[in-house]
C-alpha cells in the first residue's frame, strides 16, 4: 500500500518542532518534562494535555523524531531489491516511544492523541516499518487508546488501519502478535465497534487460519491467552462466524490427490484450540479456562459436535484430555469445598463436552462405561462440595459486605448450571452400570457411602429413575451398603 499520504501532519508535527527549539529557556525536549514549578505555571498549563502534566510539545517532538526516522530508513531501502535494511530503533528514540505508550493509558492523552490524527500516523508507520519492536510498541499504543469509546470508534472506522491490523495477525513476532491480539480483542469486546469489526474479520479468512496456526505452534504462553480471549469473544458475540471457522477444520484430514502439495494444509479448528489448552495446562488457569469454555462454545452447534467427534481417534485424545483435567486435575480429595467457587466455569465447559460426547459415542471404546468409573467419585465429589460450600450471598451477615445483586445471581447461575450438568451426566452413567461395574468402583473408592448418599439426594426427585436402578444393581453387589442408602433416602423423603 501507498501510504505517503499518511504523513500529511508531517509539517504541523515540524512546525511545532521549530516552535519548541526557538523557544528560549525550554527544558530538553527529547524527554517528558517534569511537573511544572512555581516560575513556569502558566506556561506548563498551557502546555500541558488536560489536566495532566504532559507536554503537548514534548509529544509532537517525539512523534516528528518518530515520523522523520521511518521516512529516512524507507528511503534508504534499495528500489526494486530483496534486501532490506534493518530499521533498528537507537535507545533514546525507543525510550520516548515507550513513554508514549505508557502515557496513552490515560484517557486525555489519548483523546489528544485521536485529535492530532495519531491513528493516520501510527498506520503509515506500521505500514512502512521493518522494525518488529517498532511496530509492536505502535500497536501498543493503538491497544492503549482503544480502551476509551471515542478513540476506539475513531480507530475503528479507519478501514485502512482495521485492515493492516488484521495483516499483521500473519507476523511471525510473538510481541507484535500479542499487542495485535490485544487491540482486536479490546475492539470486538465493545458493543459500539463490534459489528465493523466482525464483518472486517469475515472478509479476511486468513484471520482464522492464522490464529488456529498460533493456538496449534506458539509456546509462548501469554501470546496465547490472548489468542484464547479472541476467539472466544468473537464466538461468544457471533455463532455463524463460529460455525464458518469450525467447517473448514471439517476437512483437514479429506486430502485430494489433485491438492497442490505446495498448500499447507487447513488446520482444524478444534485440534488447535487442543494443542493451545495442553500448553496452558500446568502454567495458566486462567488460559486453561478460557479454551474450555470456547471449546463448550464449539460442542453447542451441530457443526462443532460433529468436528470434535468425526475422526475416532483425534475425538478418543479429546476425551481423554477432558477426562484427566476432570478426575485427576480438577476437584480432587484433598482440595476444600471452596473450590468449586474457583473452578465452575472450567468444570461446567469440560463436563459439558464430555457428556455430549458421552452421549453421542456409545459405541466407541472410551466412552465404555468401565473407562469411566472414574467420573462417578469426580462428579459426586462435585455435588458434595456445592452442598458443603455455601453462596457468598449466605456468608455475609453485615449490609455493607453484601455482594453486589448482578455478582450473586452470575455466581449462582455458574453454580446451578454446573450442577444440572453433573446431575444429568452422573444419572445417566448410573443408569447403565452393570454388578461387574459396581464391584470395580467400589473397591476403587469410587462409590462410596457419604459420597453416594449426598449425590443421590441431589439426584432426586427429578432423576429417580436412574436413582433406583442403580440402587437395585447396588443390591446385588453390596446388599448392605444398598439397604443402608435406601433407608437413609427413604427418611429424607418422610422428613
Amino acid at each position: 500500500m501507498d501510504s505517503s499520504h499518511l504523513y500529511q501532519n508531517d509539517s504541523r508535527l515540524q512546525s511545532e518542532k521549530d516552535e519548541v527549539d526557538s523557544s528560549p529557556n525550554r527544558p530538553d525536549m527529547d524527554r517528558n518534562p517534569s511537573p511544572p514549578t512555581s516560575d513556569d505555571e502558566e506556561e506548563q498549563k498551557e502546555d500541558s494535555i488536560g489536566s495532566t502534566v504532559y507536554s503537548k510539545h514534548w509529544f509532537f517532538s517525539t512523534l516528528t523524531r518518530l515520523i522523520q526516522f521511518v521516512t529516512e530508513k524507507d528511503k534508504s531501502q534499495p528500489a526494486g531489491g530483496y534486501e532490506e535494511i534493518s530499521m533498528e530503533l537507537d535507545e533514546d528514540l525507543e525510550n520516548d516511544i515507550c513513554k508514549v505508550w505508557d502515557m496513552s493509558m490515560n484517557e486525555e492523552v489519548a483523546l489528544f492523541l485521536k485529535e492530532f490524527n495519531a491513528p493516520e500516523i501510527f498506520l503509515g508507520i506500521i505500514s512502512k516499518s521493518k522494525c518488529n519492536r517498532l511496530t509492536e510498541i505502535c500497536v501498543g499504543i493503538l491497544g492503549n487508546m482503544a480502551c476509551f469509546q471515542e478513540t476506539c470508534i475513531a480507530i475503528s472506522k479507519n478501514e485502512d488501519l482495521g485492515d493492516v491490523l488484521l495483516l499483521l495477525m500473519c507476523d511471525t513476532d510473538p510481541p507484535t502478535l500479542l499487542e495485535t491480539t490485544r487491540l482486536l480483542l479490546t475492539c470486538v469486546s465493545r458493543v459500539d465497534v463490534v459489528s465493523t469489526w466482525l464483518e472486517r474479520i469475515r472478509k479476511c479468512p486468513s484471520v482464522r487460519d492464522h490464529l488456529c496456526f498460533i493456538m496449534s505452534s506458539s509456546t509462548n504462553g501469554d501470546l496465547l491467552v490472548k489468542v484464547g480471549e479472541l476467539v472466544d469473544k468473537l464466538f461468544d458475540v457471533d455463532e455463524e462466524l463460529m460455525i464458518e471457522w469450525i467447517n473448514p477444520g471439517c476437512q483437514q484430514t479429506a486430502t485430494s490427490e489433485n491438492d497442490n502439495e505446495e498448500t499447507p494444509p487447513v488446520l482444524g479448528l478444534v485440534p488447535s484450540l487442543l494443542e493451545a489448552a495442553k500448553q496452558l495446562k500446568n502454567d495458566s488457569p486462567e488460559g486453561l479456562e478460557v479454551y474450555m469454555h470456547t471449546l463448550q462454545l464449539v460442542s453447542t452447534v451441530d457443526e462443532g459436535i460433529h468436528s470434535i467427534v468425526q475422526y475416532p481417534e483425534d475425538a478418543k485424545q479429546t476425551y481423554e484430555f477432558l477426562f484427566d483435567l476432570a478426575c485427576r486435575n480438577l476437584c480432587q480429595p484433598d482440595d476444600p469445598p471452596v473450590i468449586i467457587q474457583e473452578q465452575k466455569i472450567i468444570l461446567y465447559s469440560v463436563l459439558t463436552v464430555m457428556f455430549v460426547m458421552f452421549a453421542s459415542q456409545t459405541d466407541q471404546e472410551y466412552t465404555a462405561i468401565r473407562k469411566n468409573l472414574a467420573l462417578i467419585g469426580s462428579l459426586s465429589r462435585i455435588l458434595e462440595n456445592q452442598e458443603m460450600c455455601p453462596r457468598k450471598s449466605q456468608d455475609k451477615s453485615l449490609p455493607d459486605q453484601a455482594e453486589p445483586e448482578d455478582d450473586v445471581t452470575e455466581e449462582n447461575f455458574h453454580l446451578k448450571i454446573l450442577k444440572d450438568v453433573c446431575c444429568e451426566f452422573l444419572s445417566t452413567i448410573l443408569s447403565q452400570l452393570t454388578k461387574e461395574n459396581i464391584l470395580e468402583a467400589l473397591k476403587e473408592g469410587h462409590i462410596t457411602e457419604e459420597t453416594s448418599l449426598c449425590a443421590l439426594r441431589t439426584l432426586l426427585p427429578l432423576y429417580g429413575t436412574s436413582v433406583n436402578s442403580f440402587i437395585e444393581v447396588l443390591g446385588e453387589a453390596d446388599p448392605t451398603l444398598a439397604e443402608t442408602l435406601k433407608k437413609e433416602i427413604n427418611a429424607d423423603s418422610d422428613s
